[in-house]
């Protein structure tokens, strides 16, 4: 029984693993673009805000958000809900 229990821990850990490095991948691929985005100096200042608000919007259409929660949680610890 007890085998079979740290077995399932195993797993358990095993997927949580796997989920927050997929979570982690994702956003730093997503900050990758919009810091290439922002910097692009090929781009006029207007230019780096509309190449991340696209995006943004990219982004919102692949997870089917029409907008974005949870700002107040960002802004008050400056780095997420946890900060």
């Amino acid at each position: 029984m007890l085998s079979s229990s740290l077995e399932t821990t195993e797993l358990v850990n095993a997927i949580a693993a796997e989920m927050a490095f997929g979570v982690d991948a994702a956003v730093e691929c997503w900050m990758a673009q919009i810091e290439h985005a922002a910097s692009d100096l090929r781009l006029t200042t207007l230019g780096r805000m509309a190449a991340v608000r696209e995006i943004l919007e990219h982004y919102k259409q692949l997870t089917g958000k029409a907008e974005l929660h949870g700002r107040q949680e960002c802004v008050r610890g400056h780095g997420g809900p946890r900060s």
